[in-house]
């Protein structure tokens, strides 16, 4: 149903999205439609304030028409649509233009005469016969997703069957009392299966019309902003019942009976080697046992499995995976692909209670984690999703209020008051917090670890250190990529300055959290191609999901080419390498679904760590960095049985951790098919 309805609810504070680019000219924002007085008007709000404005109208002859305006830390999207619909309420006419954060957002849908559709977006073009199918968008106003639903709602239990590909389905759920400007009014939940990986929430009005979305970024009609969180729990609550059963037929006792792992390659992960010809053994939720094949008993009772041809891991984990906005569902899939410990940077505080409370009593299938808290300045381009403050008392309040709800870490971003990081992150020190974060805006990474950061999250904002002073002071704004991607080509780095940067950060053992995954699609590619992150999913995901997966890169500016972009990318390649070099500990992580994880490992190998060294940087090092090491990040008798089996020898072929064939997630033994089904892959990735 639009692409991004799947990601601004699965993770909210995702860098941005990537996947549009020009067909020719975007249109520009004042040749775009203006909402006439009267219109439906609706907002797009957070937890840090207000990002954006819809507007929905009808034309004079019927056609539908929308409008959006968002802004979201200098990203922007302005796009208007039109839709046409037959007799049958299906669109036979759709025409989108604009612009995004990623470029031309132009759309379009026309049916002919003999009945054949013909579309044609920034990632795809193609022709089908209509019959029975329902066109579904790839972008366009958000709100403009009320067509779908209305179509959707028409079809009752059958659903549609969608164009280009995939079938879609709703389910309606429970009527909901909420404040209005006018009084009470009942909104009702419904779910739609289809679009994405899981059933994705959304509300109704009482005669199931669009009414809106709620979560980490909630569009809402005007008025009704109060509800957002109200409407969010509510949903997260229906969600949360239908993982419980999910992981109920998972962590079962049949599950958690001992298990020997005979005749094994194992990663030692402490060592950085690989060992060939041994066994595990798994009870009572430890690692009970390592030793030479054949050697290792077990009771009777165990489940023996032939470890020959394949490889046994630490549980791998994911450094920079945002949990919570009612992505129950995408833990699981984390599950799926040998994710079983997490680093979330940048959580809400209600939503990590509630993630730790139900992984706790076994009511969801999911990794374990530690977790920080985004803090920013108050400002239209605040991070969505965070404790936004006004003041150095306030940073420190903050600092404060994310110690006493049990996190783990203080993050800061882009528009906070440099003046304030030295002493705030003095105080998260004095109270025991991790302090990481992006770069804010006029200070370079240099300054931000000598002001405190214990880690820089993403490559770019490492970059930041041999920008011009004009980037940097605009780091909060688009800047923080075009800068890196204009100006990265031609940094030397190896200079003496860019050493003397790395090896001071070395010596003070300063955190790298890279996610070369964001930026590889949006500085290199150039056709309708499926990101490398993605490609050995596409096979096996929801036709909607690859078909958002299709990446276009990141509009060019200034005249430089996609050339000059990928010679960019390699530079932020090449920071990995150098700072792997001085010392500073490299840490994986994703900022998306979490799926692109073997491709960061990958992505490091091309920087130059040897494949045990990438490996490394998803098990024992951010099990290090989180302080979880005593329990996690190795296979050492006594910790916490967190292990993947994968079919292949990984130590040959890194992707081959793509395979997972068993996961064990605190001694449960899980069938990695069982999980892929159950978090909506179809089979195993390429």
């Amino acid at each position: 149903m639009r692409k991004f309805l799947a990601a601004s609810l699965l993770a909210f504070t995702i860098t941005t999205s990537l996947s549009t680019a020009a067909l020719a000219e975007p249109a520009k924002k004042e040749d775009l439609m203006v909402a006439p007085d009267g219109a439906r008007h609706y907002v797009i709000v957070s937890q840090a304030g207000k990002h954006g404005d819809l507007w929905a109208w009808e034309q004079p002859d019927g056609t539908k028409a929308y409008r959006m305006s968002m802004s979201l830390r200098g990203w922007i999207t302005e796009t208007d649509q039109t839709i046409v619909n037959g007799a049958d309420g299906r669109p036979i006419k759709v025409a989108v233009h604009g612009f995004t954060d990623s470029g031309d957002a132009t759309e379009s849908l026309t049916v002919d005469a003999d009945g054949i559709a013909h579309w044609k977006t920034s990632v795809d073009e193609g022709s089908a016969p209509y019959a029975g199918k329902f066109y579904s968008n790839y972008g366009g106003p958000w709100v403009a997703a009320e067509n779908d639903l209305a179509g959707l709602i028409a079809a009752g239990e059958k659903g549609l069957d969608l164009l280009p590909s995939g079938h879609a389905e709703v389910s309606l759920g429970q009527l909901v009392d909420i404040d209005g400007p006018n009084g009470p009014e009942k909104v009702r939940l419904a779910f739609v299966q289809g679009y994405g990986f899981s059933p994705s929430p959304f509300w109704l009005t009482e005669d199931n019309r669009l009414f809106g979305f709620a979560g980490g970024m909630s569009m809402l009609p005007e008025g009704y902003e109060a509800n957002a969180l109200k409407l969010k729990e509510i949903q997260d609550a229906a969600t949360a019942d239908k993982v419980k059963e999910v992981a109920h037929t998972f962590l079962t006792p049949a599950n958690q009976t001992p298990t020997l792992v005979d005749n094994v390659t194992v990663f030692d992960s402490l060592a950085g080697t690989y060992l060939a010809g041994r066994s595990v053994l798994i009870a009572d939720g430890k690692i009970a046992k390592v030793g030479p094949a054949g050697t290792v008993k077990a009771s009777k009772l165990a489940t023996v499995i032939d470890g020959k041809g394949k490889t046994l891991v630490p549980g791998l984990w994911d450094a920079h995976r945002h949990v919570g906005g009612g992505d129950d569902w995408n833990l699981l899939q984390n599950v799926a692909t040998g994710m079983t410990n997490y680093r979330s940077p940048g959580s809400e505080i209600d939503d990590v209670h509630s993630i730790v409370t139900r992984r706790a009593a076994g009511d969801l299938l999911a990794p374990e984690g530690m977790t920080s808290i985004i803090v920013d300045r108050k400002d239209p381009l605040a991070a969505q999703g965070s404790l936004t403050v006004s003041s150095l008392e306030e940073t420190i309040a903050a600092v404060h209020q994310i110690k006493d709800a049990g996190m783990w870490g203080v993050k800061f971003y882009t528009s906070m008051t440099p003046a304030w990081i030295a002493p705030a992150a003095a105080e998260a020190h004095k109270l025991g917090l991790h302090v990481h974060g992006h770069i804010p805006a006029g200070m370079r990474p240099l300054d931000a670890v000598r002001a405190g950061y214990d880690e820089v999250t993403h490559i770019n904002f490492i970059m930041m250190q041999a920008m011009p002073q004009e980037v940097v002071d605009k780091s909060n704004t688009a800047a923080r990529l075009e800068g890196p991607a204009k100006y990265g080509k031609d940094v030397d780095l190896d200079s003496p300055e860019m050493t003397a940067f790395y090896k001071e950060l070395g010596e003070r053992g300063t955190y790298i959290d890279p996610t070369l995954v964001v930026w590889e699609p949006a500085l290199t590619s150039d056709g309708s191609e499926i990101a490398p992150g993605y490609a050995p999913f596409a096979k096996i995901s929801p036709p909607g999901v690859s078909r958002g997966w299709k990446i276009a890169g990141y509009p060019l500016f200034d005249g430089l080419t996609r050339d000059d972009f990928r010679k960019s990318f390699d530079k932020l390649v090449g920071l990995v390498g150098r700072l792997h070099e001085a010392g500073a500990p490299i840490v994986a992580g994703t900022d998306g679904w979490g799926l692109e994880l073997v491709r960061e490992l990958e992505l490091y190998e091309d920087a130059g760590l040897t494949n045990a060294e990438a490996l490394q940087t998803a098990t024992i090092i951010p099990a290090r960095l989180t302080g979880m090491d005593k329990d996690f990040g190795s296979v050492t008798e006594g910790k916490v049985a967190n292990l993947v089996l994968v079919d292949g020898d990984v130590s040959q072929d890194i992707g081959k951790l793509r395979k997972v064939e068993t996961v064990f997630l605190d001694g449960y033994r899980l069938s990695g098919d069982a999980l892929r089904k159950a978090s909506g892959l179809s089979g195993m990735p390429e």
